[in-house]
């Protein structure tokens, strides 16, 4: 006698068994796609000569996509307007080039894609591909090379655009603002090396610039600028560097503003000589009208404090320097003024102590300012006033491991509205001797005196520095664990400070040279470091 099987059974053993199949059928999956998109043919065909075409194709064997086309890709001579290429957002198995200019005769034009065309699935990139084609007779096989640097900094922070003008009866230094070059290239992200091919027989102008907005004209408010200050003929066999650097603009003062109680704030542009620098209220004065200048310590801001408003509601100011006068004008309205309020700064083995207010200082008394040592000891000290930064700088001999209170009695200090402070204590403390580290350096290569040596984090800020008309051998001491960079600055007009460039004015920055290592600082720890500058 045979049983009946029950039905729901019958469907569990189904399910179960096609469980089994799809488990034995499930893909494993392969390796990671690590092979770049590879060129199929073009049309018309890469390194066309008589061309004549409106469209072009590049085939490639798989689906691709352009990264970042606009920083990538670079088109010698630039066309104007710049022609469509797609794929832009899809994926396809080809580039389309749709040429709306108007192509120049007898030139050889390159289309380099950089690092733009990677395949859709891993984004493998195909590594600096060029279209190259001619309207004329024969492909220009020229080229020059060469390297860049960044003035200020070790290595640049992004690429920089390399440039050639031809020089011809219409050129001019003016070339660069308003003009886009004949030819152009890009520097490599790790090596700075720079090659520009393709080019055609001729005397040329070499300009590089950190080109933010991608339009081959230079920016003197945000761009970073290097150039070659004499011409260079195509044929050649040398290569050329190029440093880039931070032009310092005129001073340009913009239209004031009412801030608050008793200050208008100017905002400005460029790089001003702050001592020399002077904004006179030209309205009638009231008796007893005082006022000061404060610049802000983050921005470029200067503050036009008062300490009587004016009877009028509009004020007139002469703003001047040893090269320029502007007249400007701002409306005042009601605002409370702030009251003294004094902070204090530093005070580490290698920081000086400041003290700071939030209203302008117009007077301070060091009699009323002392400071004893953790033993009570009193500890001898200078002050300097800085009006235009608004602080009080105390400098005094410190040693590791000491404790030092810092007093100003009532009336140290006085203000615009002729406000005192309280009485100020501030405790101040530094470490012992073996939570500090010590570099010491002997160069072996000054190649010219005075120099300034600076020890900078790795992002190119100042910790240290020292000043030196004929010795190669520093000392820092007291220098807090950390990577340091060592840094030379071959201070041309002994003014003892780093001074750019200027292009127009063919003024190259004062020079720069770097100590290849990083130091790296420990504590209670001494480095003894010959240095052969790079």
């Amino acid at each position: 006698m045979i049983k009946k099987v029950p039905g729901f059974i019958i469907v569990f053993f189904l399910l179960f068994t096609l469980v089994q199949c799809a488990k034995k059928g499930m893909p494993e999956g392969g390796p990671r796609d690590e092979e770049p998109p590879e060129f199929i043919r073009a049309n018309p065909e890469n390194y066309t000569i008589h061309f004549d075409a409106e469209e072009i194709r590049i085939f490639f064997d798989e689906y691709i996509k352009l990264d970042k086309p606009q920083q990538q890709i670079i088109i010698s001579p630039p066309m104007n307007p710049k022609p469509n290429i797609m794929p832009l957002g899809t994926a396809r198995k080809d580039v389309k080039i749709e040429i709306s200019d108007t192509l120049e005769e007898n030139t050889t034009y390159t289309i380099n894609f950089g690092k733009s065309i990677v395949d859709n699935n891993e984004g493998n990139p195909f590594n600096y591909f060029k279209y190259v084609f001619s309207t004329g007779d024969y492909i220009d096989s020229l080229s020059v090379s060469g390297k860049v640097k960044d003035a200020s900094l070790k290595a640049p922070a992004q690429p920089v655009t390399v440039m050639l003008y031809e020089v011809d009866t219409s050129y001019t230094d003016s070339i660069i603002f308003k003009e886009t070059p004949r030819y152009v290239t890009y520097s490599q992200d790790s090596t700075f090396t720079f090659s520009l091919e393709n080019l055609k027989e001729g005397t040329y102008r070499m300009v590089g610039i950190m080109d933010k907005n991608s339009n081959y004209l230079y920016n003197p408010k945000s761009e970073k600028i290097g150039f070659i200050p004499q011409n260079i003929t195509i044929p050649t066999d040398s290569t050329y560097e190029i440093t880039v650097f931070k032009e310092e603009l005129e001073f340009d003062p913009k239209r004031p503003a009412y801030f608050k109680g008793n200050q208008i704030l100017f905002g400005y542009e460029g790089s001003p000589d702050l001592d020399s620098l002077s904004i006179n209220l030209l309205n009638p004065k009231p008796e007893g009208f005082r006022s000061r200048v404060v610049k802000n310590a983050e921005t470029d801001t200067l503050y036009y404090w008062y300490n009587i408003k004016p009877e009028s509601d509009s004020l007139s100011f002469e703003v001047a320097t040893p090269k320029t006068r502007d007249t400007l004008y701002a409306r005042l309205s009601t605002l409370d003024r702030d009251s003294l309020d004094i902070s204090t700064e530093g005070g580490g083995m290698n920081e000086n102590f400041k003290f700071k207010a939030n209203t302008p200082i117009i007077d301070y008394r060091e009699d009323l300012v002392n400071i004893l040592d953790q033993d009570s000891a009193e500890v001898p000290f200078t002050t300097l006033f800085d009006p235009i930064r608004n602080e009080i700088l105390v400098e005094f001999e410190k040693t590791p491991a000491n404790r030092y209170q810092i007093t100003a009695l009532p009336g140290a200090i006085t203000d615009l509205f002729e406000e005192t402070n309280d009485t100020l204590v501030q405790n101040v403390r530094t470490k012992a001797l073996s939570d500090y580290g010590t570099i010491i350096l002997n160069f072996q290569n000054i190649e010219s005196f005075p120099i300034i040596v600076q020890l900078t984090d790795t992002k190119g800020k100042v910790l240290a520095e020292q000043y030196s008309e004929s010795s190669g051998n520093f000392n820092f001491q007291f220098l807090r664990p950390g990577n340091f960079l060592v840094r030379v600055i071959f201070d041309r007009n002994k003014n003892r400070k780093w001074d750019t460039g200027n292009y127009l004015k063919k003024r190259q920055p004062e020079q720069i040279k770097y100590f290849s290592d990083t130091l790296e600082v420990r504590a209670n720890w001494d480095i003894n470091q010959a240095i052969i500058l790079d």
